[in-house]
């Protein structure tokens, strides 16, 4: 059976952690429940690992050099799942963070729950005390905790909050492991033809050469290709480096930003695809909020903030300053014309039977479904171009060499 790496607390908030055996992670759980602890972390491993891993004086140099510089996502979700794990088992908010802080991932991580601990230990809130964070907890993140602690519901907000965030974190890794492949394909269409043109081509400049007979026309262009790539190629990273630069700071200006935006929405390969993913964003956060007492106007300014494309965002402001009319949502929605038919009247069957939040996360659901789908579609098309493209560029190479080895051997003798 899998071994398990477990950290579990005890009824007096010892930190206790092992490895068991057993046929999942829910069987794990199960018995450390049963054992009377709190299961944190059940992980499966192929080895038991020593218990000074995760502090900070026990690691390698290695470690720490591949440590990340601050916070990550990753981080911030394991904390919102093991604290909301922690009040619902019953310990009070300072004990919970004096728990997180032995199971820091890294110094960035226990540094952050330090300071937080302290903020909570001097009578702030806890909303609050992320609120000081503003650089690793986001104002929806905020806003969440401040709903809980007002409605006394602060676990069960928090745990909601740690599936939110795991599910985004699904569509993003989903989006991502989709166009790796692409992406490694072209890399290595690249490689192959840059090592064809820059190595193998000019061996047989000097045969061509000392033929002395006029080659085919594309032979030249091939044999200028490679000499130019291989007389200019400081030139030409130089230009690449000028062009990522440029582009870094496109996308950091909010104008060029918001053009870009626009080319992606209206594209007609890509912008479908964007446009589900920003509607599975903007649907889930709002039901989120929704769900947790965040009156309707203020979850709209901060779903505005989470939006990813500025034109997508641009139109939840226009929406919501509609909804201040007393226009409600659905329509506003529809009028921007940015937003998918179908989500928007499945909005206005959630407004009109009072259950908008159910619905909002029924959306998410529907257009995290359609953008697995579109993506399966996009790399359908994408996949046997790409591969047919390199395979006309080398073949096209590979064939002047030869006509012109043909042209060279009919000489006569």
């Amino acid at each position: 059976m899998p071994l398990f790496q477990y950290k579990a607390v005890s009824a007096t908030g010892e930190v206790q952690e092992g490895v068991l055996d057993g046929p999942s992670q829910s069987a794990i759980i199960e018995r450390l429940q049963s054992s009377g602890l709190i299961p944190i972390r059940a992980d499966e491993t192929s080895q038991t690992t020593s218990k000074g891993s995760s502090g900070g004086a026990g690691k390698s140099f290695l470690a720490r050099l591949i440590e990340p510089k601050k916070v990550t996502q990753n981080n911030l979700t394991v904390f919102t799942r093991e604290i909301a794990t922690l009040l619902k088992a019953g310990l009070p908010l300072d004990r919970s963070m004096e728990i997180l802080l032995n199971l820091a991932e890294n110094d960035r991580v226990r540094d952050l729950i330090a300071n937080i601990r302290n903020e909570v230990r001097g009578g702030a809130a806890l909303s609050k005390a992320l609120d000081q964070n503003r650089d690793v907890f986001t104002r929806f993140y905020v806003n969440m905790v401040r709903a809980g602690e007002a409605g006394g519901a602060l676990p069960d907000v928090l745990k909601r909050l740690a599936e939110h965030m795991e599910r985004a974190k699904e569509l993003k890794d989903s989006v991502t492991s989709a166009l790796f492949y692409p992406v490694l394909l072209m890399l290595v269409a690249g490689v192959s033809v840059g090592v064809l043109v820059v190595f193998v081509v000019p061996t047989f400049k000097q045969i061509f050469d000392q033929s002395g007979k006029a080659l085919p026309f594309v032979t030249q262009v091939v044999m200028w290709v490679s000499a130019f790539l291989r007389g200019y190629w400081p030139l030409l990273l130089a230009g690449l480096i000028v062009g990522a630069y440029w582009l870094s700071n496109s996308l950091s200006n909010p104008v060029s930003r918001k053009r870009w935006d626009q080319r992606f929405l209206e594209n007609a390969v890509f912008g479908d695809l964007v446009a589900k993913v920003e509607m599975a964003r903007f649907s889930r956060t709002l039901s989120t909020l929704v769900s947790n007492g965040v009156p309707l106007l203020t979850a709209l300014s901060i779903v505005k903030e989470t939006m990813g494309n500025m034109m997508m965002s641009e139109a939840v402001g226009a929406a919501a300053a509609e909804l201040k009319e007393g226009r409600g949502l659905a329509k506003p929605m529809l009028e921007t014309n940015r937003f998918p038919k179908l989500a928007v009247q499945m909005i206005a069957v959630g407004e009109e039977t009072g259950r908008l939040d159910e619905m909002l996360m029924q959306v998410a659901d529907t257009y995290d479904m359609e953008v697995r789908f579109a993506l399966k579609r996009l790399l359908t098309l994408v996949e046997p171009v790409m591969i047919l493209g390199m395979a006309v560029v080398v073949g096209v190479i590979i064939m002047s060499l030869l006509v012109a080895m043909l042209d060279l051997f009919t000489l006569p003798l």
